[in-house]
């Protein structure tokens, strides 16, 4: 998580997360109030035990949880996109040594890389 950051114009680069997407088993007190106290939106699902529960206990049960469908749809995307780049042969085994040249394989597989062809056909001589 160190190595994230997010670039803003201007200004420092933001390294903590503004929404955390995850599955119904991390839908727990000390999970969320963690993630309150940082000041970051949790999108997790309630598990049906718990809707059930809730709702079995009426008013006393209290309020749900937010939960941000669309935004939590996104987690989908963002969970297929490393199964994906295992599928490249360098990407999945992680033999490199050093963590610049595994970040560099990831970039190229990915397609986000410099190391990318041109299909550019203004760029042929």
């Amino acid at each position: 998580m160190a190595g994230i950051a997010i670039g803003r114009p201007r200004r420092r680069p933001r390294t903590r997360p503004g929404a955390v997407p995850a599955d119904k088993a991390y839908s727990n007190r000390a999970i969320r109030s963690h993630l309150r106290r940082r000041g970051i939106t949790a999108t997790i699902p309630g598990p049906a035990g718990q809707k059930a529960n809730r709702a079995r206990r009426g008013s006393s049960g209290g309020r749900p949880p937010a939960f941000d469908a669309r935004r939590y749809h996104q987690r989908n995307t963002d969970e297929r996109c490393p199964s994906k780049l295992k599928g490249h042969r360098a990407v999945a085994p992680r033999y490199d040594k050093r963590d610049y040249i595994y970040r560099g394989t990831i970039d190229i597989a990915s397609g986000s890389g410099s190391g990318t062809p041109s299909h550019d056909p203004s760029d042929r001589p």
